[in-house]
């Protein structure tokens, strides 16, 4: 007798784990969404779906907000990560932490760490007193509350992206290289974004080249201040309202176990259904040949248009 047939999730989980220890797929490298797996195996949904959680389970890949299913790197020596370890005889931390003198730089930089891998909600200073294996009030000679942590945090994080010493000669590339330099800072922490607030903004000394590299530049080119101000909101707006989607993505994941493609097709029975009454055939037509979300390529599609609108607005400013 033959042994038992092996499921085909499990055939392609195997295939896709072998071009990953082969190296064909690297860390960080995109693996076949649910679409392509159904397409490329002739596989149902279902089981397409199946292998990539089955994957995730085995630390092969990790999603990513806006961009898929990506190759994990290689897992690191687990470590606690709840205050309840906090308990445990010996723990790194405690053998560290009498040698390593606590500084600001330590405590913001084992928030943003926190902040990082699982969103800002996790940061307390309790937890942040935990990772760094020291009493909670002890944080407090550094810091005086949460609100001054965060903004501390945040000034960390846009200081990792300086703006060159020399500018663009034209406007477009200045502007533009700032909004993408934007759009890193937020890729990088999904956190800061929503932390982030444009009608009641932090004190954030990092912040500040930013800002005058904005109105330097469209006010040498032909705004008045107040305009150039105004035209700088709206691109600091703009990438911080497409990058809100990214912790909230990475949430919403970490709460369903899908990703964004995944959900979505949960959805599609309920969307065809509404398509089939003939009521929307535009939408019916974008339906049949298909639409992927692609944060950052809805990024740079916005950020083009925009820098369109300036163009026009300079040239309006020239001619008067």
């Amino acid at each position: 007798m033959g042994g038992q047939a092996v499921p085909r999730y499990s055939q392609i989980v195997g295939e896709l784990r072998r071009r990953i220890e082969r190296g064909e797929l690297a860390p960080g490298d995109r693996v076949p969404s649910t679409r392509e797996i159904t397409k490329q195996w002739g596989v149902a949904m279902a089981t397409a779906t199946k292998v990539l959680t089955e994957l995730r389970h085995e630390g092969m890949v990790r999603a990513v907000p806006g961009v898929g299913t990506v190759v994990a790197a290689p897992s690191r020596p687990a470590r606690a990560a709840h205050p309840v370890a906090a308990s445990r005889p010996g723990r790194p931390s405690e053998a560290s932490s009498a040698q390593t003198p606590l500084t600001l730089g330590r405590i913001v930089g084992a928030a943003v760490t926190v902040a990082d891998t699982e969103g800002l909600a996790a940061v307390s200073m309790r937890r942040v007193a935990f990772e760094l294996g020291v009493a909670t009030m002890s944080l407090y000679r550094h810091v005086a509350h949460k609100d001054d942590l965060l903004t501390r945090m945040m000034d960390t994080a846009i200081a990792e992206y300086p703006l060159p010493a020399d500018p663009p000669d034209g406007w477009r590339e200045a502007v533009e290289l700032a909004a993408r330099q934007l759009w890193d800072l937020f890729r990088r922490h999904p956190w800061f974004a929503p932390a982030l607030s444009v009608t009641r903004p932090q004190m954030i000394t990092s912040a500040l080249p930013y800002s005058e590299w904005m109105l330097a530049t469209l006010h040498a080119h032909g705004l008045d201040l107040h305009s150039a101000f105004t035209a700088h909101l709206m691109m600091l707006n703009y990438a911080r309202g497409v990058a809100v989607h990214l912790e909230s993505e990475q949430e919403a994941e970490a709460h369903s176990g899908l990703d964004n493609e995944e959900w979505m097709d949960t959805q599609e029975p309920a969307l065809l259904a509404n398509l089939a009454t003939g009521r929307f055939p535009e939408l019916s037509r974008l339906a049949t040949a298909g639409y992927d979300l692609d944060l950052d390529a809805l990024f740079e599609f916005g950020l083009q248009r925009l820098l369109d609108g300036l163009a026009a607005l300079l040239n309006e400013s020239s001619a008067d």
